[in-house]
């Protein structure tokens, strides 16, 4: 399913409510990447994302592939993407910023925080146009009903969407988020969000006939098969609760995420050759897949100071109910065409076969230590006992059932030399999920068991100034490798080492001007017996070997409505075939982004107008899929936002 440009939001019915509120503090007018930003290492706030990594993508992996999503700080399994009404922001916890973090992880850590209200009421407004011809309406509200003790967040978003490729997918999203405080310390926080998704149609996946890139083409133009047009929802709803209780420090979270696909399809173009030439067309098509999980974690700690030492104890519980419905596609060859040239072949009559259906059940206990030395440095010591079980039952016949009962140590530490510099390293194990199969494998969708996992990291902090922060590191990950063999079936290759340095400045460089930089050098390679027999190469498949990025916001002295800000990405070569013996890859590409806001008052309300100009130069260029297939980037495009705090 593609995900929608940012989807997160209360029933249309609580909107009169929502706008007796009286005039607050800025709320969404405030949202900025750049000047929230900690580090280079990924930050999201309200519809601004920025930095090396997401929640998709650190180091190389997936955090939410791997199972390593928290929710305010908490464990989840999440089987649905959270839309932006209920997600006010994200952390990427890694490297040094999973210092001091309970039971890191390899793949490392995505941290959602989700709206609340305060004691002050405000509604927030958002109308974008852009990029293309998309058009969208956010309202977000905070609603104090008994000042700080008790209040309710949610807000709606309606999106007509255009997408790079020509695509017009349609999605509504709300959410309802209530808070009670009942006393000092005690937060419960109930939540409610969904996304529904129609007309949405597949990106091409492009799969050439040779050890070739494909052909540039016109970008816009949506020339894929007008009735493959998917539809469903995503829904994620729970209760956290922290509380401190008889010296101890409580917190506690139930989730139930659920993605359900009535209607799914994948557009695969095989034998592209340098003309653009296709050997065949396949349409994939899908219906009444589900995905669901309920999850969550009880997380007990107490701390003792002991004059400038802090010592704190945890204890912790986690467990996941999953269930996963798929399988039966229709595959539907619709023979030679063109790539992007408007082939349009009659609706067939769909024949889906039986199910797959697959089940984990997964406990996890937990002991961690905190050791935090005032001018001296940080211990973390974790160590975890977790069971492992899953069935699959397919059509076929059910599968001999996969469990795994690993125990699981962290140990991280940091020194600070000086009050301005700090060494950090660590080393965790883990057992984390490995994705799920692509839409060109045999075994569609089937998720492998679950995977040992390790990392080790190590690397350095100086505060250039209090405002101004660098951080260098170096890094390894390393795990089971899964990608398709020479028969298209998903399953395991070998292992897979992630290699790299990290490079990360960030900060407030003078007076009304921060900067968010950052570069990080990759080096991934695979060894096992599909290598050491000639089968594939040892360099996997849409790997980057450097990526980097230079984001600045300026707010001129004497404009104090105004600032400016410029994105600058730049990526090395990208890994563009397994074939044993080549050396393709997708050159490497840059990037410019130019923006600007212009803060004003409505009444007595702050609003802002945001012009945004992205990839000003129009590079063109492809991305690679894990499985070797190939997308064009966006091209140049314009967004144009009001935002209004009333």
């Amino acid at each position: 399913m593609m995900l929608p440009r940012t989807h997160r939001s209360l029933p249309l019915g609580a909107l009169s409510i929502l706008f007796l509120t009286d005039p607050a503090l800025a709320q969404r007018t405030g949202d900025n990447a750049v000047t929230a930003a900690e580090d280079a290492f990924g930050t999201s706030i309200g519809n601004e994302q920025l930095g090396l990594y997401g929640p998709n993508q650190v180091r190389g992996f997936s955090p939410v592939d791997a199972g390593n999503v928290r929710i305010e700080g908490l464990y989840f399994d999440q089987q649905a993407g959270l839309t932006d009404r209920l997600i006010e922001g994200s952390t990427v916890r890694v490297g040094l910023t999973a210092q001091g973090y309970p039971f890191p992880a390899p793949t490392g850590i995505a941290d959602y925080r989700l709206r609340k209200a305060g004691d002050k009421a405000i509604t927030s407004i958002v109308a974008t146009g852009g990029p293309y011809e998309t058009m969208s309406l956010e309202v977000d509200a905070k609603l104090p009903i008994d000042g700080e003790r008790f209040g309710i967040a949610g807000g709606f978003g309606i999106y007509r969407e255009e997408t790079h490729y020509g695509s017009t997918p349609d999605y509504e999203n709300f959410a309802i988020i209530p808070t009670w405080r009942p006393a000092p310390g005690v937060d419960i926080t109930a939540f409610f969000g969904q996304l529904n998704f129609s007309d949405e149609e597949p990106e091409t996946l492009v799969f050439t006939s040779g050890d070739h890139v494909p052909p540039r083409v016109p970008r816009l133009d949506y020339t894929g098969q007008p009735w493959a047009e998917a539809k469903g929802h995503n829904r994620n709803y729970g209760l956290i609760a922290k509380a401190p209780i008889a010296g101890f420090d409580v917190q506690a979270s139930l989730v139930r995420s659920d993605r359900k696909v009535d209607m799914g399809f994948a557009d695969l173009l095989f034998g592209v050759d340098e003309e653009g030439n296709a050997a065949d067309r396949v349409i994939i098509a899908d219906a009444d897949n589900r995905y669901r999980s309920t999850s969550g974690e009880v997380r007990v700690s107490r701390s003792l100071a002991e004059n400038d030492r802090r010592h704190t104890i945890h204890l912790m519980a986690r467990g996941r109910d999953q269930k996963r419905r798929y399988g039966g596609a229709d595959v539907i060859s619709l023979g030679p065409t063109r790539y992007t040239v408007k082939d349009y072949r009659p609706k067939p009559d769909f024949v889906f076969g039986p199910d797959t259906r697959d089940e984990v059940q997964q406990t996890t206990f937990g002991a961690g230590y905190e050791l935090r030395w005032r001018n001296v440095g940080e211990l973390g010591i974790g160590i975890q006992k977790t069971d492992y079980r899953k069935r699959i039952d397919d059509p076929a016949g059910p599968l001999p059932e996969s469990r795994d009962k690993p125990w699981l140590y962290s140990v991280t530490a940091a020194a600070y030399l000086t009050p301005t510099i700090a060494l950090y390293g660590g080393y965790v194990r883990g057992l984390e999920e490995s994705p799920v199969a692509p839409d060109n494998a045999v075994n569609r969708n089937e998720a492998p068991p679950a995977i040992r996992t390790r990392q080790a990291d190590a690397g350095v902090r100086i505060a250039i100034t209090p405002a101004l922060k660098a951080v260098a590191g170096v890094f390894e990950v390393v795990k089971p490798y899964y990608n398709v063999d020479t028969a298209q079936r998903f399953r395991q290759l070998g292992d897979v080492r992630h290699r790299g340095v990290e490079l990360s400045l960030a900060g407030e460089i003078v007076k009304g001007l921060n900067v968010v930089a950052g570069t990080v050098f990759l080096d991934a390679r695979i060894s096992g017996e599909e290598v050491d027999a000639g089968l594939i190469r040892n360099r996997p498949t849409g790997a980057i070997e450097r990526n980097s990025l230079l984001s600045v916001d300026w707010r001129p002295r004497g404009l104090d409505r105004w600032s400016f800000d410029a994105v600058f990405e730049s990526v090395g070569d990208r890994i563009a075939s397994a074939a044993p013996g080549s050396d393709l890859v997708v050159p490497p590409r840059t990037a410019l982004a130019l923006g600007t806001r212009y803060r004003f008052p409505i009444g007595k309300s702050p609003a802002v107008l945001r012009a945004q100009l992205g990839n000003i130069l129009n590079t063109f260029g492809y991305g690679v899929g894990d499985s070797g297939f190939f997308v064009y980037n966006l091209p140049r495009r314009f967004t144009l936002s009001l935002t209004a705090d009333l």
